[in-house]
């Protein structure tokens, strides 16, 4: 192991919490691996940065972690979304998000001159690789977790922050109040973690009018698969990212790069499989003539009704296109006759014809037997740190209301 193999906190890099500042301190490690807390946001954010200057393995960890778990330098500890169920603790290399922060440089034009910006928890592995990115390359970057998103905005202004990392729920949440406020300083909108739909990608460039908005597809196994660009049609996530070559096997998106994860330190997925130096994650789509890449959904998430397949998120993209703004969430629901019958749960206030409208437009766009049989309104869809729907959380919701 080298120190090439390992991050680095950049001489010129500075971190803050809100306007707290994380200052360097002598560092001496105990061990080569560290636990951090992920609960207070300027204790992780300074955990972390020791760990990096102490050349230390690490895991920025929820409070459901189980120390047992520990890896050894230049390997740390991430986690998946855990979207379907407990969130899976990641291993990889330091050097597998090294290369992407030396491409990104290239692809991006990031430099020291950069601010960088996030707005997740540094347990979710999109807030935890940017801030990373930026303590490598040299750039300032402000973690502004757990601010409401008008407090948000007003940071970004104050900072000048010209690179902003977000999932698409995050930058719904950012722009939907701004009003006549804009962001001119972000040039760069590197967005990822869910779909990016025509109507939200208008309202960010309503409101950061000089940014770059990139859209991203990957995971925690992964990291960059795909990325978007200006000629992208509407609906794909991009053509591959550099470094990383795509093949499509019975639906299925098979994925080779120097980005990949190493394994599994806890939990596990049967989607997720080798095939020699390739993996799979069960995300099943196709790729076009012109290599751009369309998903259709999880394999873990597609069901059968009727001897039909169907993958929810095709219907709540469906959803989410015709209504602008419009939160949706599709649960499958076991059926003895079909297989299973749909639910769509929708985060609006209870007072309006909404509902309805989306139970027609269902009908209207899919067949009687997939489109969802019931449609409910949740006043605040939970969410999991990654910024995704906790799924298990809305199941028991529905349960309780059947």
């Amino acid at each position: 192991m080298t120190r090439k193999d390992m991050f680095r906190w950049h001489d010129a890099a500075r971190f803050f919490v809100g306007e707290t500042a994380i200052k360097r301190a002598k560092c001496t490690a105990t061990s080569d691996f560290r636990v951090i807390p992920a609960q207070l946001p300027e204790r992780a954010l300074r955990g972390l940065a020791e760990a990096v200057q102490a050349h230390q393995s690490f895991c920025v960890a929820p409070p459901s972690f189980t120390e047992s778990i520990r890896a050894t330098p230049p390997d740390f500890l991430t986690f998946t979304g855990g979207t379907s169920g407990p969130p899976k603790v990641i291993r990889r290399s330091q050097t597998s998000w090294i290369a992407s922060f030396e491409e990104n440089q290239n692809l991006f034009g990031l430099t020291r001159d950069d601010t960088l910006a996030t707005l997740g928890d540094l347990v979710h592995s999109l807030s935890l690789y940017a801030v990373l990115e930026a303590m490598h390359i040299g750039m300032d970057a402000h973690l502004l977790t757990g601010l409401r998103p008008r407090a948000q905005r007003e940071a970004l202004v104050r900072h000048a922050a010209t690179i902003l990392y977000a999932t698409p729920a995050q930058l719904m949440a950012l722009t939907a109040g701004a009003q006549d406020q804009t962001l001119p300083d972000l040039r760069l909108i590197l967005s990822g973690g869910g779909r990016l739909t025509a109507d939200l990608r208008g309202m960010c460039q309503r409101v950061c009018p000089n940014a770059d908005i990139r859209q991203f597809y990957g995971s925690a196994e992964t990291s960059f698969v795909t990325i978007s660009d200006a000629n992208t049609p509407s609906g794909s996530v991009g053509r591959a990212y550099p470094g990383v070559t795509l093949a499509v096997h019975n639906g299925e998106v098979w994925v080779r790069s120097p980005y990949l994860f190493d394994g599994y330190a806890a939990g596990s997925s049967p989607d997720s499989r080798w095939q020699d130096a390739a993996l799979t994650i069960g995300e099943m789509g196709r790729l076009d003539p012109k290599g751009y890449l369309w998903l259709d959904g999880r394999r873990g998430r597609m069901v059968t009704i009727s001897d039909q397949n169907v993958f929810p998120e095709q219907i709540e993209d469906a959803v989410s296109q015709a209504f602008p703004g419009l939160i949706c969430v599709i649960l499958p629901i076991p059926d003895k006759t079909r297989g299973h019958r749909l639910t769509a749960i929708l985060q609006a206030p209870d007072d309006t014809d909404l509902p309805e409208r989306v139970t027609h437009f269902l009908q209207d766009r899919f067949k009687n037997l997939i489109a969802p049989q019931r449609v409910l309104v949740h006043p605040d869809i939970p969410q999991l740190p990654s910024g995704k729907p906790d799924l298990p959380a809305l199941a028991a919701w529905v349960e309780d209301r059947r």
